[in-house]
């Protein structure tokens, strides 16, 4: 199989996750007006989903840059692996903030280190490329099978 196929093969893996996490933001979107609607508009649960659904989406550029960079950078599927991580806990962080704000913590704790992961990768695939374009020294392949074991860690709570 031509390099060039694979690497277009996994970029959908990419793209599925952004359209995955459309979706989980016009969900959020939703729950937001479902509470705004009537008499709910200056109750507590209104300003807590207002405000999980402000806090999810002052992150998700930096989710969507980071995960682009890493998959483009260095591996498409593990940097799809930790989006879906992601995901599901940004879930579990919005939901968790719409009941105390205490239960939501694990989430973005959770979220925090899977952004880490996401963004070492971005800059290990970035060094690769360096040291391969001016020293002629190609490591992606060692650093691709460290990272993919690596993602395995990402479900360690």
């Amino acid at each position: 199989m031509d390099s060039s196929t694979t690497v277009v093969e996994h970029i959908y893996l990419l793209v599925m996750v952004t359209l995955i996490s459309v979706v989980q933001n016009a969900f959020f979107a939703q729950k937001v007006e479902r509470e705004g609607n009537g008499q709910n508009a200056k109750t507590s649960a209104f300003e807590r989903v207002y405000c999980a659904n402000r806090n999810c989406m002052d992150a998700y550029p930096t989710f969507l840059a980071v995960m682009w960079c890493a998959g483009l950078c260095l591996n498409q599927a593990t940097a799809a692996f930790a989006g879906i991580i992601y995901l599901v806990v940004r879930q579990k962080y919005f939901i968790g903030y719409m009941g105390q704000t205490s239960q939501s913590t694990p989430g973005y704790l959770f979220g925090k280190r899977v952004l880490f992961f996401l963004f070492l990768m971005s800059i290990v695939g970035t060094f690769n490329y360096l040291l391969t374009h001016y020293y002629g020294s190609n490591y992606k392949e060692y650093v691709e099978t460290i990272t993919s074991a690596a993602s395995a860690l990402l479900l360690i709570p």
